[in-house]
């Protein structure tokens, strides 16, 4: 399993490498995936995946994680960075599940991910011939923040001069009121990190970069996977008891590994997303309803404005996903119902990403499909998870690791601690107060590093939380790692050593893109990503 240690002399000499932390190099994780017979081998490392084996390994069970990619490198990645009770939810009735969406959403902003995650307000805009009227939408916040036991505020209605107020590039022709209400934002790559590195904490052994090239059988069950590594191509196996295909789009691919007669399980709806520089401050979020069922949301994030989503059938390659010039004009068109045109100039975006909800096979539009998480069994005892939605990743963890200890055969129960035993609000690495994080690290008693921007101090306290203190540590012991990566942002290149031997870091990509948004904010230069190339290379 992954073992986390601090490095300090001979190793830490800046002539020779430059390591933060040793951890278990790819060579020497094979050969322990290849060596030991695990009782649980999650296939997949979005945020399912990884939920499950974070609460599989809390549970006692020995656990292994690979993924033919990065983790959370494709869906998990490219979701709208929210955490939220689903407003749109309660037009169907679904009031328990909004109060669920809700609990869950607190509990990982308040005790789980405080420094991953944090509150936002929402402006949820009424105009002149919109598709709901104001006596309705203020109803509708104020039954949602009840739904929330009221700890993010009172729904209510604002004039539209004061909700201006908040957001300069908010338009006001039309516009009759303003209703408000709150939820929840985060950064969904970190979150995603920070959970795999719970799981490693608590015994799981993990691989990205690791693709499943067929599937191991034991007297007619699933008992393991062959694999092969993307970085080196280097082959190798798991055997496991029980296989768990948490492959998202991809979960039918490996259902039909086990069951090439297996009928398709799932369907696709692609989600698409535009980030643009902001030209100015917003204090709030804008929802803004398009029509009865569907919202698109213009979103602070990142010091960048995010625009999105869109919800069409996706029925190509899950791996070509990308935005099309039609999912450009649908989203700045739909933005600019609520959004001035000043905001929305093709000039300012610099980057655009599409995901692909995994949704039950069925009929009906994608628009009005719940996001239900569902487990099936397979013929060869393979257990498949999909769908899902991010706000409830710890409740379907559990959820899963609960069908698993009633397996039939051999079952898990015996092995498991019952879930019930463990803390439902355990908290992911580095649980701590950013501001309080932030502080320290300008201080004089607490800042290892000194000139430390004040950009930067709030960059990793909100991305890190008290790790926060490991990368300036090792940038104080290694000057040149307190440089920044490129000038008009906060990271430093100590980040960029960390990613590599504490986050599973090995492309260029995996940096600029997911343990950092240096790509997302438009500001990977070929000077970046040389600089980032050559810290990742110098092992």
């Amino acid at each position: 399993m992954t073992t986390l240690q601090h490095v300090s002399g001979p190793e830490a000499n800046p002539t020779g490498p430059i390591r933060f932390e040793k951890r278990m190099g790819r060579a020497e994780a094979r050969e322990q995936l290849e060596n030991a017979t695990f009782d649980l081998l999650v296939i997949g490392g979005g945020i399912l995946g990884i939920s499950t084996a974070w609460h599989a390994a809390q549970s006692g069970l020995r656990v292994a994680l690979v993924d033919a990619g990065d983790f959370a490198g494709a869906t998990s990645s490219a979701s709208s960075k929210l955490l939220h009770g689903g407003l749109r939810y309660l037009q169907t009735g679904a009031v328990k599940l909004v109060a669920e969406n809700h609990f869950e959403r607190r509990a990982v902003t308040r005790q789980v991910a405080p420094h991953l995650s944090r509150p936002l307000k929402f402006y949820l805009p009424v105009y002149k011939g919109g598709p709901h009227g104001a006596a309705k939408l203020g109803a509708g916040v104020f039954a949602y923040s009840a739904l929330s036991g009221f700890g993010d505020g009172i729904g209510h209605l604002l004039s539209p001069a004061k909700a201006r107020e908040a957001v300069p590039e908010l338009r006001v022709k039309d516009l009759k009121a303003v209703a408000v209400y709150g939820d929840s934002q985060m950064n969904d790559a970190r979150m995603a990190l920070m959970t795999t590195r719970a799981a490693v904490e608590a015994g799981a052994a993990v691989l990205n970069y690791a693709e499943v090239t067929g599937l191991r059988f034991t007297d007619g069950r699933v008992s393991g996977a062959d694999l092969r590594d993307k970085v080196d191509g280097t082959e190798f196996g798991v055997n496991a008891h029980v296989v768990l295909n948490a492959t998202g789009p991809w979960v039918d691919h490996l259902r039909r590994m086990e069951n090439p007669a297996a009928d398709p399980s799932i369907r696709l709806s692609k989600g698409a997303h535009l980030v643009l520089k902001r030209t100015a401050d917003w204090g709030a979020a804008l929802a803004t309803p398009v029509d009865k069922y569907r919202i698109t949301f213009a979103l602070p994030w990142e010091d960048m404005l995010l625009l999105g989503t869109t919800d069409e059938v996706y029925e190509g390659d899950p791996g070509q996903v990308s935005p099309t010039k039609a999912d450009f004009k649908q989203i700045l068109d739909e933005a600019s119902l609520s959004v001035r045109s000043e905001q929305l100039q093709p000039e300012l975006i610099t980057y655009a990403f599409a995901g692909l909800r995994v949704l039950p096979g069925g009929p009906g539009a994608t628009s009005k499909a719940k996001r239900e998480t569902v487990v099936t069994e397979g013929r060869g005892g393979m257990l498949s998870v999909a769908g899902g939605k991010w706000t409830t990743f710890r409740h379907i963890g559990r959820t899963v690791m609960k069908k698993l200890a009633a397996l039939p055969g051999y079952s898990l129960g015996a092995e498991m601690e019952p879930m019930a035993n463990l803390p439902h609000r355990l908290p992911l690495p580095g649980i701590a107060n950013p501001h309080a994080v932030a502080h320290r690290l300008l201080s004089d008693g607490g800042a290892p590093l000194p000139n430390l921007g004040e950009d930067t101090a709030k960059h990793l306290a909100t991305h890190y939380g008290s790790l926060a203190f490991d990368i300036t540590r090792l940038a104080g012991e290694h000057p040149e790692l307190a440089e920044r990566v490129h000038p008009d942002a906060p990271e430093i290149m100590a980040q960029v050593v960390y990613a590599r031997d504490a986050e599973w870091a090995e492309t260029a990509d995996d940096v600029l893109r997911r343990r950092t948004t240096l790509m997302i904010r438009g500001l990977d230069t070929p000077e970046v990503r040389a600089k980032v190339q050559g810290l990742l290379d110098r092992k």
